[in-house]
């Protein structure tokens, strides 16, 4: 925990902690888990669904963002070649207060995405030749919710869109139904059949429960751990320290060089999640900010409270208790797979 010590006052605060809240780090566990996406994603791929799974904060929405980012910069070339063309698109579940989740509310944030670009290719299928914009359904079943499916199989086709991720997408399991979860997912999966579009889920790990539904389901998706920073590994506590680096260099006029004495607090109370790290620092500046100084008892006040990491914490056990040694791989010996063999026959 952070000493109970006398405040240290340092220079003026120019009122910049926004620098902060705008902060993205392309730190270990990001970028090792854009590689290993990056591998997945490909033509062809029979891994229709690619489930992004991690704790609160850990950076899951900055990896989404820059997963789309990343493809495009990729593309780029492509794309001015081609307007119509957009390989990645990155959309939020929706969570619409309704008993089920919105299929409606998530198809008209794809297609929003989808008709962002100001001109398209004239010959694709689902483009009007005259105004270049994507052609959705007209008439009665317009605004249905199968013609709102149509029009997005259509769009992502006409835009030769790669992969689609949606982030959080733990609404689309929290706001459904037991009886209904493996309905969910056939949808997607469906959609990425189509469309031969690969589907990226990120959420918590609620979201890990999905591949249980089915053999089928099981077989199409695979699953990646998104981890925290661990504090019993050294690695992880390098790595954590290279981040709370980052952030102090991002504003030296408020930390100094005082940032860093307290990193071991910092990877404490936010358990090594950079997301939850960048929002009690962007509090603290703010804090200091009000006060016209930089004070520890500012950063002391932003911190999680031992209510709230407790929670945290709890949810981050039982998620890692979960899926980790659900995602140990092992290669049956021989003998097992002969004994196997055998008990079939016998029954």
């Amino acid at each position: 925990m952070i000493k109970n010590t006398q405040p240290k006052l340092l220079a003026e605060i120019p009122g910049s902690p926004e620098k902060i809240a705008n902060k993205r780090i392309m730190h270990t566990r990001i970028a090792n888990m854009m590689r290993e996406l990056n591998t997945l994603i490909y033509a062809g791929s029979q891994d229709s669904i690619l489930l992004v799974c991690g704790p609160t904060g850990v950076g899951k929405s900055t990896l989404s963002t820059y997963m789309v980012e990343d493809a495009l910069k990729k593309d780029s070339a492509k794309m001015n070649s081609d307007a119509g063309l957009i390989s990645a698109i990155y959309v939020q579940a929706p969570s619409s207060g309704e008993n089920e989740f919105s299929w409606r509310l998530l198809y008209q944030r794809i297609l929003q995405q989808l008709e962002s670009g100001l001109e398209m290719p004239k010959v694709a299928y689902g483009i009007d030749a005259i105004t270049g914009r994507m052609v959705r359904p007209r008439g009665a079943t317009g605004n249905s919710l199968a013609g709102l499916r149509t029009a997005v199989e259509q769009g992502l086709r006409a835009r030769q869109t790669r992969f689609l991720v949606i982030d959080e997408a733990a609404h689309i399991i929290r706001q459904t139904s037991n009886n209904r979860l493996g309905i969910q997912l056939d949808t997607l999966k469906s959609l990425a059949n189509e469309c031969g579009t690969q589907i990226v889920l990120v959420g918590s790990y609620d979201l890990y429960q999905l591949v249980s539904l089915s053999a089928q389901i099981a077989r199409r998706t695979h699953v990646l751990h998104f981890e925290r920073y661990r504090q019993d590994h050294d690695s992880d506590v390098r790595a954590f320290q290279a981040c709370v680096q980052n952030f102090q260099n991002t504003l030296p006029e408020l930390w100094g060089e005082e940032l860093m004495q307290y990193v071991k607090a910092l990877h404490e109370n936010t358990l090594g999640c950079i997301g939850t790290l960048n929002t009690v620092l962007t509090r603290a500046a703010k804090l200091a900010q009000e006060n016209g100084k930089w004070s520890v008892d500012a950063l002391r006040r932003a911190l999680l409270t031992e209510k709230q990491r407790e929670a945290i914490l709890e949810e981050i056990l039982d998620g890692e208790a979960a899926i980790n040694p659900a995602l140990t791989r092992t290669m049956p010996t021989s003998g097992t797979r002969t004994r196997r063999h055998s008990e079939r026959n016998v029954a």
